[in-house]
């Protein structure tokens, strides 16, 4: 089950009118609209908040100009319609100590929560006054990736709060702040931010002029209580749904670090008698040599033997060719790799510099990262390093070697390839190198099958 895609289906089905049935004796939405207009009037009289600048478009919004139909109890309106203010945060520099929290962006999570850890702070006495967080303010992520940009997330005064520059302090007026919270988590929400963003270098904004423009379907107000009440009881259902999921995802992960780890000690497969010894092996790659000692592998299984990865394989460093990324495009046949979790940074179609000699492990001198990659490609770090195994060893027993050293001995420490080679390995004989990638991988097909269907 795709929890995120059910979420956001019950997202949508609620701000389109199809989430909680309609009560013919509910007051109409269009006599709500009146009296926030009536009492926004009363507070500009008062001077407590200022006129926002009208578009010049009609007060009354026509059928063909909304984007999609709802309940003929509610009404359409634009988000400056009903709120107080749309205020931006302050831009003072938060310290790591200080007398009140400072929320920023990293704080806005996206599914309309606010996430308190790696929290700043704030000693200013007027930043303060001006930019404290009442209960039930939403915060909008104004500046962010093109992905995040407009993230949206409801204040419940979990602890004193004031927002920093990046984030627009939305405080609605006499409307359920949680039925907002919903429309700008909505798949309908998330596509009008992808419309109305303005991109810069590796950053996208929405100022607060659009998101005063944005359109709000807007239900009778127990109408909103309703749908609150039972999206509350969706999002539990589909929290609980996806904790089991995330707690079978990690069982699965360690199921699969536990099959590596047998396969590397002997242990997942018998051993064959008949088998040549792996130190027979070792001697033909190398007349002169000495198996290595290892208090990882004492009790090595019978026809076994250690040495150093160094002793099996070679490694080169590829020419880090500059690729322009402007002319990424995946529907070109070349992958370009870099170092880091990204792995594959875009597909280019620029032939020089193609690596073909496959398949071979691809190493990350930054993260001890290594992959086994069987497709051509061409290198953007120069902190990538290839290896070749040498004849007699199945280079995906080296590879699953390698995706397990951080298991073994020191697991936080970063190598270079000249140290990481003097790992020492166990090695088994050919023929039973073939039968742990055997059982390996009809493992982990099962595995990720069960994967599949969560």
């Amino acid at each position: 089950m795709d929890t995120k895609k059910l979420r956001q289906k019950i997202l949508d089905l609620a701000i389109h009118g199809k989430l909680v049935p309609q009560d013919p004796n509910d007051e109409p939405a269009s006599v709500l609209l009146e009296r926030i207009k009536a009492e926004k009037e009363r507070l500009i009289k008062e001077g407590k908040i200022k006129r926002s600048k009208k578009s010049g478009s009609s007060d009354t919004l026509h059928y063909e100009n909304v984007p999609f139909e709802v309940p003929s109890s509610w009404v359409w309106c634009r988000l400056e319609d009903i709120v107080c203010e749309l205020k931006y945060g302050t831009s003072e520099k938060s310290s790591s100590v200080g007398k009140i929290a400072v929320l920023r962006m990293g704080n806005i999570t996206n599914v309309g929560t606010i996430d308190y850890s790696n929290l700043v702070y704030s000693s200013n006495d007027e930043d303060i006054e001006q930019y404290s967080l009442e209960k039930d303010d939403l915060l909008f992520n104004r500046t962010n990736s093109s992905e995040w940009v407009g993230k949206t997330a409801i204040y419940k005064e979990e602890q004193p709060a004031i927002y920093a520059g990046y984030l627009i302090r939305i405080r609605p007026l006499l409307i359920s702040s949680d039925y907002l919270n919903t429309v700008m988590n909505s798949g309908y929400y998330r596509d009008w931010c992808y419309d109305v963003k303005t991109d810069a270098v590796n950053q996208s904004n929405i100022n607060a002029q659009k998101l005063s423009q944005l359109m709000i379907p807007i239900p009778p107000l127990k109408e909103q209580g309703r749908i609150v009440a039972e999206m509350d009881k969706w999002i539990s259902l589909i929290d609980i749904v996806k904790n089991g999921k995330d707690d079978l995802l990690t069982i699965i992960k360690q199921a699969k670090s536990k099959i590596l780890n047998l396969a590397i000690r002997g242990k997942l497969v018998p051993q064959d008698p008949n088998d040549e010894p792996a130190i027979e092996l070792l001697k033909r790659i190398n007349p002169d040599f000495t198996p290595c000692d290892n208090e990882h592998y004492q009790n090595l299984s019978k026809g076994w033997a250690t040495c150093r990865l160094e002793d099996i394989v070679d490694y080169e460093q590829p020419t880090a060719y500059i690729v322009n990324s402007t002319s990424y495009n995946d529907t070109y046949p070349i992958p370009v790799l870099t170092a880091g979790k990204s792995f594959i940074i875009g597909h280019t179609n620029e032939v020089e510099g193609i690596y073909s000699n496959l398949p071979c492990i691809i190493f990350d001198d930054f993260t001890t990262d290594s992959k086994l990659v069987e497709f051509s490609f061409k290198v953007k770090s120069s902190a990538m390093k290839i290896l070749q195994v040498k004849k007699g060893i199945e280079i995906d027993f080296v590879a699953m070697f390698m995706s397990i050293t951080r298991l073994i001995g020191d697991t936080h420490k970063r190598y270079w390839i000249s140290e990481y080679s003097k790992l020492v390995i166990p090695v088994p004989p050919h023929a039973e190198q073939k039968r742990i990638i055997d059982a390996v991988y009809k493992a982990f097909t099962k595995l990720d099958t069960i994967m599949e269907s969560l």
